[in-house]
This record gives C-alpha cells, structure tokens and sequence, in this order.
C-alpha cells in the first residue's frame, strides 16, 4: 500500500467560533484521490481530487460540532482497490471565544506565586482556577494558544510549576480549560498574568550602580577634552 500521507489544520489547530479553517492532506503521489475522516464516523465525510497533491477540505464557519480528530487517506486515481494507511491525527479544537460562545464555559482566572519580581533560581507556580470539577487546564505562554502545556491534576484548580525560574521563563502567561467530556471544546483563555524574572539583589544594585558611575565619570572626561 501507499505510505501514510501528512494532515495538519490552517490557518492552526485552535480555531474559534464561526471562524474558518480547513483539513490539508498531502500525499506522496500526484492525481490521487483523497478521503478525510473524523474519529468516531467510520464513514468518509470529505472526498477530493486535487490536480496536484495536496487536498483541502474546508471548514467556512466551525461550530462545536466540528470540534474533533481528523485522519485522511489516499490512493492513486488510476489503480483504486489500494488505499494508502491513514494519515498522523490532527486535532480541531473549538475555543470559545466569540459571538455563540458557549456561556457554560467563562474564562478560568489565572494567579502567580510567588508575585512581584521573581529573581532567577526561585520557585514559581502558575494557578488556574476554573467554575467545574471535571475539567483539565492548559496553559499558554506568550500568547501562543496552539501550542498549550497540560496542568496537572484534572479537576477546578490546577498548578504548573517552574523550578527554578531563569529569565527564559519571563513573560506572559494564560490558561484555558476543556470539559473531560468534550475535550475538544475548549474555553476562552484567561486575563494573562506577566512573571518577571530579575536580580534586583542588593550586590547586583550595587553593581549596576557603580557601572553607571563609571560611564558617567567616562561621558564626563570625553566632555572635557572636547573643550
């Protein structure tokens, strides 16, 4: 048979409500014919036949219904009782942001411990609380909503640790939830949260305090031999 052809989600895997998206599978072979798959539906929900080897099946307006896993499959046009084995999953999580968002899921809040400036080498731990029991968290850095860390333990609080900070974990974080029932559908992500990661230590004050002396002293004795 075929080798398994590659599937992946555009414009990204976490889409909101009424936005569009589409599945793209790629096969290895030109003038093939394409069968996407939703997990759970042994029957084909799309079929295509792209003129080259690459096949979008579109999604103009997602809904909730649309939340789910995709595979595709593939087999040459012209020799059809061989199919290829189906594609890698891809998940298609609906978020709840926007008009018809679901209002049994509002935005989980979302705390630092410790708070104010974290010097490098301490302990942080990021909090997210949200309204149910029966719900698993994830947690975003920088905006970046596709690409989620889970939290641990399932349930209506969850912790993610960072131990120990250092400056490549400064910036902003969120989290969202998903019900266990329906884990493709997921919330709206939290108000972010900012960690800032510094050594505001008296030595490095100190430091930096007499650096700065030595470049005024410097900018002061330039000053003076241009007069």
């Amino acid at each position: 048979s075929f080798p398994k052809p590659s599937i992946s989600l555009h414009p990204s895997r976490r889409v909101t409500l009424g936005a569009a998206t589409a599945v793209r599978c790629q096969g290895s072979y030109w003038n093939a014919q394409y069968q996407l798959y939703k997990d759970g539906n042994p029957t084909a929900m799309g079929f295509a036949e792209p003129a080259g080897h690459v096949a979008e099946f579109p999604f103009p307006s997602v809904s909730q219904a649309d939340a789910g896993s995709y595979h595709c499959r593939f087999r040459n046009k012209w020799y059809r009782p061989t199919w290829s084995h189906p594609s890698d999953p891809v998940e298609l999580v609906v978020a709840g942001e926007g008009p018809g968002s679901d209002p049994s899921l509002p935005r989980p809040s979302i705390s630092l411990s410790p708070t104010g400036v974290t010097p490098p080498g301490a302990n942080v731990t990021i909090r997210c609380q949200g309204p149910g029991r029966d719900v698993r968290f994830f947690l975003h850095q920088g905006g970046d909503l596709n690409q989620p860390l889970p939290m641990e333990p399932p349930g209506d609080e969850a912790e993610f640790h960072i131990r120990p900070a250092g400056r490549q974990h400064g910036g902003n974080y969120s989290c969202s939830y998903r019900l266990r029932s329906e884990p493709f559908i997921s919330s709206a992500p939290s108000d972010p949260v900012e960690l800032v990661v510094a050594d505001y230590t008296w030595s490095n004050i100190v430091r930096l305090a007499l650096s700065s002396g030595v470049l005024l002293a410097v900018v002061l004795i330039l000053a003076e031999a241009a007069h």
